[in-house]
């Protein structure tokens, strides 16, 4: 692939992530209801929310954005240039870039209420494992369906275990987010997975460990995992995207 060409596909890949990003924060927003709780279905002022897709700002009320703000837009559409960058024109960037805004989806709604929304998680998995599948009988890709369907599993299995021995330290969406991660990684290989694995949990524990010597938390503070999860997705993907 010549320089301009590669160029103009992390570009494309960039807009693409830019404006899905931008369609996330109502969504974000209506998704970010504490536990037990329905999704909100109104502006913090009361008035009604409708859709789930677009700017998080109330017309009626003429104020600032509830939501937040660009920032999906920004992270969206960097991960989509990194993904574009190290997959290249192999037919799986199709697949990342449209689980892309996804994972960010999760990640912001989970920082926020440390919440991992069930109509996200494991239609994410169904998703990413029909979306291979597919992908799989078109020429060119560089992966497996098959490791992505154990990977699936092995990695569902080994969070549940997790979830088993300490549930106040991981929670069950944790486990459901975690099927669409083994599909992710486990396209790649068992190594990905591995390395996808070991990189979300050093990514969590860095963030606690950062906390506790802030003193803003201290060594049994529950912290959001699902974006360190999705970031050592990200990471795994990453590597064996560019490596395969």
């Amino acid at each position: 692939m010549s320089d301009g060409l590669y160029v103009l596909l992390v570009a494309v890949a960039a807009l693409w992530g830019a404006a899905a990003g931008a369609v996330l924060p109502r969504a974000a927003y209506r998704f970010s209801a504490p536990s037990g709780e329905e999704w909100r279905t109104a502006c913090p002022a009361g008035h009604p929310v409708n859709g789930w897709l677009g700017p998080a700002r109330c017309g009626p009320c003429a104020g600032p954005p509830y939501g937040p703000g660009t920032a999906p837009a920004v992270v969206t559409a960097l991960v989509c240039a990194a993904l574009a960058a190290a997959t290249g024109t192999r037919p799986e960037l199709a697949v990342w870039l449209l689980l892309a805004p996804v994972g960010v989806l999760l990640a912001v709604v989970d920082l926020r209420v440390q919440r991992l929304p069930d109509p996200l998680t494991l239609p994410f998995a169904g998703t990413a494992l029909a979306l291979l599948g597919v992908t799989a009988l078109v020429p060119e890709h560089a992966g497996e369906w098959t490791t992505a369907l154990l990977g699936a599993l092995a990695l569902g299995a080994g969070y549940f275990v997790l979830f088993l021995v300490n549930p106040g330290g991981m929670g069950f969406g944790d486990v459901k987010l975690a099927l669409g991660a083994g599909a992710v990684l486990g396209w790649y290989g068992w190594p990905t997975v591995m390395l996808g694995t070991l990189a979300g949990f050093l990514l969590g524990a860095l963030y606690g460990g950062a906390l506790v010597v802030a003193r803003r938390a201290g060594r049994k503070t529950a912290i959001p995992f699902g974006p360190f999860l999705i970031g050592g997705v990200l990471t795994g993907l990453l590597i064996g995207a560019y490596a395969a």
